[in-house]
């Protein structure tokens, strides 16, 4: 599906959708640059609320496992510049955001999943919109972005994102194709993680991962599988790249649809929440 043909934000460039999705993100402790990565926007639907995810190593610049600072500086990053489309006549163009990681009491601004916590290579952070920016979520409960298609190992997926930062035009990403390396149906609620088989490198991190076809795709209908020929472009959000197992591998580690839309409902909570606790402060 072309951006110009959707009922999102007209957009001047001949580009599909799923690559507007794509942030590119630097990391930086105070103006040093750590690193780059990938981010995008998940809302449920186009009024509902809407927040930035990305990959908890990400933000806290440390291996999600071990606790090693990811930077050859040692350093761990306290902001974040997000790239963002802008938005009215400067479409085509970009801004950057800059926003601090941590607040002046030091805790971080950034959400994590709410049963899983740091555990899970996820966090949203929100954000105050304001209208130079143009937002393009992956929208988690309307068929734009999730069709119901039916992907099974072997398929091609495809990775969107700035791989050593690198970008094709401008900022817009990069699409790394691989295949799904195991069944969906063996995902569970305490390891929403399934594995990918895909040549992926630095700076993919926080990418989104869809299933992208031109021409048809299978969905379930009445409970059987019945394939669609439609001409019509369509895709799957699936979830969000964490990263390969180790470095001698291209298997890759996908966080699932199902853990963004728990980790949506916690940032969504903890922004009505610190909203109406500035409200009550505002009228003593």
């Amino acid at each position: 599906m072309k951006s110009k043909d959707t009922k999102e934000n007209f957009y001047p460039l001949n580009v599909e959708l799923p690559s507007l999705k794509s942030l590119f993100i630097e990391m930086y402790f105070n103006d040093q640059l750590l690193s780059t990565g990938t981010a995008t926007l998940i809302s449920n639907t186009r009024e509902s609320h809407c927040a930035l995810v990305t990959n908890r190593h990400n933000v806290t610049g440390r291996h999600q496992e071990t606790g090693k600072c990811l930077s050859a500086t040692l350093g761990v990053p306290n902001n974040i510049v997000i790239y963002f489309h802008c938005s009215g006549n400067d479409k085509g163009n970009w801004i950057k955001v800059k926003l601090p990681l941590y607040r002046e009491d030091g805790s971080p601004f950034w959400i994590e999943h709410p049963t899983l916590g740091e555990k899970a290579d996820i966090v949203a952070l929100n954000l105050k919109w304001g209208d130079d920016v143009l937002k393009m979520p992956y929208y988690l409960k309307l068929d734009l972005d999730r069709v119901g298609m039916v992907v099974s190992p072997a398929e091609p997926l495809s990775v969107i994102g700035f791989p050593f930062g690198m970008s094709t035009s401008g900022k817009l990403p990069i699409w790394a194709t691989g295949f799904l390396a195991q069944e969906l149906s063996l995902i569970t609620k305490d390891n929403p993680v399934f594995l990918i088989d895909c040549r992926t490198r630095q700076g993919q991190s926080g990418s989104p991962v869809i299933a992208f076809r031109t021409s048809g795709h299978r969905t379930i209908v009445d409970e059987r599988i019945s394939a669609s020929l439609s001409g019509n472009t369509a895709w799957e959000f699936l979830g969000i790249y964490s990263g390969r197992i180790n470095s001698q591998s291209d298997l890759g580690r996908v966080w699932h649809v199902s853990a963004l839309e728990k980790l949506l409902d916690a940032a969504e909570l903890d922004y009505n929440e610190r909203n109406k606790n500035f409200e009550v402060t505002a009228e003593q």
